[in-house]
């Protein structure tokens, strides 16, 4: 049973923001008077799983966290690790400072984040060795060569555009971290694609967008006040 498996929730905010162009890191961008990072840490903090929260950083980054978490009155744990020089490395880097039976991998720069999919994507655990949340491709899909010629194209039906929370055993993920560490992957679901582990995809929606360009940023802010309209309905 899932209820009674411990959930640890890490959140990564030590990526270089490099297509954002701000020189800056987007996950302490302003929205509606909150960093981008706090909207998931909060998400994550008052879900009824979660155990305890790890936070990916930056070394020189961690006392702009400090600070921000001074502010908020969190009673869950929250820990900060040192990120590494990749998503990948980080998420080793934080998963193994737990013990806890799964975890739970989150982009901090997707500030929409709903308690739904948490819960889903924790709940997929009973039956699958992890599970991710993603939305359906609105467009045609082609795959190139190196030199930019198409050699297949994707049916729209079957092709998905991968998010986060993404939810693991934590075990297995940290043996897969460690099996392929020389190899490069995008996310944690691809690890255990090589495995040939099912990975399950839980339906999500297109407003838990990442902010990755600078033009992301408006439209999250949009997206954020009309999720604050509707729960005031």
């Amino acid at each position: 049973m899932v209820e009674e498996k411990t959930v640890t929730a890490v959140i990564l905010v030590a990526g270089n923001s490099t297509r954002y162009g701000q020189n800056r890191n987007k996950n302490f961008e302003i929205i509606h008077g909150k960093p981008v990072m706090l909207y998931s840490l909060e998400e994550f903090h008052k879900n009824r799983y979660i155990d305890n929260i790890i936070i990916g950083a930056k070394e020189e980054e961690i006392p702009i966290i400090q600070n921000i978490l001074q502010k908020e009155q969190f009673t869950k744990p929250i820990d900060m690790i040192v990120g590494g020089n990749s998503r990948q490395e980080t998420v080793y880097n934080c998963i193994q400072q737990t013990e806890a039976d799964i975890v739970v991998i989150h982009d901090g720069a997707r500030p929409a984040i709903k308690q739904e999919y948490i819960n889903q994507c924790i709940e997929a655990m009973k039956d699958y060795k992890g599970a991710t949340v993603g939305v359906r491709s609105k467009d045609t899909i082609k795959i190139t060569d190196e030199n930019n010629i198409v050699i297949q194209s994707t049916q729209r039906s079957n092709t998905w555009m991968i998010q986060t929370p993404q939810c693991f055993e934590r075990k297995i993920l940290l043996e897969l971290h460690k099996k392929y560490k020389t190899e490069k992957v995008t996310d944690d679901c691809m690890l255990l694609e090589k495995n040939k582990n099912k990975v399950k995809i839980l339906e999500g929606d297109y407003t838990n967008i990442k902010i990755t360009t600078y033009e992301d940023l408006e439209i999250m802010k949009k997206i954020i006040r009309k999720l604050a309209k509707q729960d005031k309905m």
